[in-house]
């Protein structure tokens, strides 16, 4: 019974690490890269995954908040970050592109 009380309590601090990364993650992407996804917003995100952080330290693993919390976490790190991570600049604060990129690529003039 131990073993599986120290399996449970691993799984529990991965879950938690795991929430917390993608919460910090979607902190630190822009607002607008959210919204030229098509992902809903940045502070929608930062709720729900606040939320599934909170959920994972405050309640049992096998209760049914920390696996909603879980499958909210999942959808932003396979939906959402590489969506916003394919933009111009990675989402990230930084300006890594040219001065003439706009939030959906660089503006070439019109030609």
């Amino acid at each position: 019974m131990q073993g599986f009380a120290g399996f449970m309590s691993l799984l529990s601090l991965a879950l938690t690490v795991f929430s917390g990364f993608a919460l910090i993650d979607a902190a630190t992407r822009r607002e607008d890269a959210y919204r030229a996804a098509d992902k809903k917003t940045k502070p929608f995100w930062l709720i729900i995954l606040g939320v599934a952080f909170v959920v994972t330290l405050l309640f049992p693993l096998l209760s049914l908040l920390p696996i909603i919390g879980l499958v909210a976490t999942i959808v932003y790190m396979v939906d959402v970050r590489p969506a916003i991570r394919s933009l111009p600049g990675g989402g990230r604060n930084s300006r890594r592109g040219s001065s003439s990129d706009g939030p959906y690529g660089p503006w070439n003039g019109g030609r």
